[in-house]
């Protein structure tokens, strides 16, 4: 009886692990200092399909961007449009290494990364 339950249990706890992961994978991921930002599927497919619709050249600079890295002074900040959805608009972007980073304007961190 205690063997089965503690393969009841395990199983449990597998079955959780992995439908919390799926979660987190889908929909949400952490940016910098632990700020959380949601984006959505559908809109992950809008930004990707912006870049190449409208053929957005990638900036290049001597360091590269990541986030949690300032955004050089003489790099432009794009506003970023407002069908990327409503969790990101008080960002802007830049294109760089076929990424699109999110970038806070007021500090110029790149607080995410969309591959």
């Amino acid at each position: 009886m205690k063997k089965l339950f503690m393969i009841a249990a395990a199983a449990s706890l597998v079955a959780t692990m992995a439908s919390a992961q799926t979660t987190v994978e889908t929909e949400t991921t952490t940016g910098v200092a632990g700020a959380t930002i949601r984006i959505e599927p559908e809109y992950r497919t809008k930004i990707k399909s912006y870049v190449t619709k409208h053929k957005i050249r990638p900036v290049e600079t001597r360091e590269r961007i990541v986030v949690g890295a300032r955004v050089p002074t003489e790099v432009e900040l794009e506003p970023v449009p407002s069908d990327w959805g409503p969790t990101v608009t008080k960002y802007r972007y830049v294109y760089s290494n076929n990424r699109v980073m999110l970038v806070d304007p007021a500090t110029r961190t790149v607080v995410h990364e969309i591959d």
